[in-house]
């Protein structure tokens, strides 16, 4: 045998290499629901845009990590604070992933309907249900009398979630709507500023006593 027979070697044979899913998984990656860019929303309003925290992760749960630390809920996603904002006294008391999954099914017909990221459309009601002033009393001696106040920009992002979710929650009442409905129908009246909506009534409410207590 020759040398040149020894030296021969096999040729080398090509090996596929299947492509790796870059998708991102619920509780993986930077999308919230594995869906939604948080990162291209913006708020309009420059005294709420500090306040508004879309830093969520995947699925919206934190398991509560945040709720003994001083200003925690500043760390908290506005979503996961939607979220905890349906579980109200009552019959939807206690119930996250019945109020996750109507929230996320939420977000996919809102985005059906209105073509664009439907956390645009929630951070957009929440700056329009947020009340700019409310009245405080004032105590002089015996007699107490109302007074127009500033609210702050922590107060204004708390009652602007607490009023949606309230009217969320009121919008199934006797009614065949279910809660997924009712996210839908407050978000779309209230991202427009319309008075129809829960949130928008009671911010015009309070700034119009507001606003006869200077």
């Amino acid at each position: 045998m020759s040398d040149e027979d020894t030296n021969e070697t096999p040729e080398s044979e090509s090996v596929e290499v299947d492509e790796v899913d870059s998708s991102p998984i619920a509780g993986i990656g930077t999308l919230v629901f594995g869906k939604w860019d948080a990162s291209e929303v913006t708020c309009e309003d420059p005294g709420l845009a500090p306040y508004v925290n879309l830093k969520t992760v995947g699925t919206p749960h934190s398991g509560g990590r945040h709720a003994n630390a001083w200003m925690g809920k500043s760390k908290l996603s506005v979503v996961e604070r939607f979220i905890n904002g349906l579980m109200r006294d009552g019959r939807n008391g206690g119930k996250k992933q019945y109020a996750a999954k109507s929230f996320e099914q939420a977000l996919d017909v809102i985005h059906d309907r209105t073509g664009e990221n439907p956390l645009q459309v929630l951070v957009d009601a929440i700056t329009q249900a947020a009340p700019m002033e409310e009245i405080t009393r004032i105590k002089f001696g015996a007699v107490s009398q109302p007074k127009a106040v500033d609210s702050a920009p922590s107060r204004r992002l708390d009652v602007s979630l607490r009023n949606l979710c309230k009217g969320s929650i009121s919008a199934t009442f006797k009614t065949t709507r279910t809660l997924k409905d009712g996210i839908i129908n407050e978000l779309m009246k209230a991202k427009d500023g319309d008075v129809a909506s829960f949130a928008v009534a009671k911010k015009e409410e309070v700034q119009r006593i507001a606003s006869s207590a200077r």
